[in-house]
This record gives C-alpha cells, structure tokens and sequence, in this order.
C-alpha cells in the first residue's frame, strides 16, 4: 500500500503565503516524477506544478514566478511554496507521484486525498 499524505492548506489572505507538504510512504521501491494539481470548484483538475527525479521544475503559467516546487528525496516529500496568492488560487490541491512500488512492476500514478486552500479576505 502506498499512502501520500498532503499537509499546509488553510485559509490566506490575498497577497499571502503557504506551504504546502506531501509524504509518500507504504511499499515504495523507486519515485520518479512529484507534483501538485488542483481543482477549482466547477472546474476540471488542472496541474500546477511538477518536479522530475533530476528536480527539473514544470509549472502552469498562471503560478510561474510565485510558486516554487520542491523535493526532499531522503523523506519521499514534496513541497509547493505559494507566494502572492490570490482568490484565483483557491481550490482543493492533490499531491501526486509516479512511483514502482516493485522493480519489475511499471510505475503509475499516486494521488493524495487533497488538502483546501482559500484565499480571501
């Protein structure tokens, strides 16, 4: 079983800060791609931001420049510093990895349960 377990939400202020954490755990073998999503109400799961093994960044334009993403490997987290948010921001945010829970087993996706994030005054 693998879990992925996101931590951070809450509500902000616009112009506010926060961070979000999500650890892996359970019968991992091998985590290659980490990243984050979000799902506004009435709107499709869009992805945010994304890190590769080699911790190359991918992010939406609409964060470029006020969200960073980042990886620890040691303890299988991955991190997304929100910076300048806006109500725009607010939405449920699922972690995801692509992780091999086996060696001879192809990797697939993993989700988190999701965590809130609110931005309003």
């Amino acid at each position: 079983q693998v879990q992925l377990v996101e931590s951070g939400g809450g509500l902000v202020q616009p112009g506010g800060s926060l961070r979000l954490s999500c650890a892996a755990s359970g019968s991992i073998f091998s985590i290659y791609a980490m990243g984050w999503h979000r799902q506004a109400p009435g709107k499709q799961r869009e992805m945010v931001a994304r890190i590769t093994t080699a911790g190359s960044p991918t992010y939406a334009d609409s964060v470029k420049g006020r969200f960073t993403i980042s990886r620890d490997y040691a303890k299988n987290t991955v991190y997304l510093q929100m910076n300048s948010l806006t109500p725009e921001d607010t939405a449920v945010y699922y972690c995801n990895a692509n992780l091999q829970t086996k060696l001879l087993l192809p990797s697939r996706d993993y989700w988190g349960q999701g965590t809130q994030v609110t931005v309003s005054s």
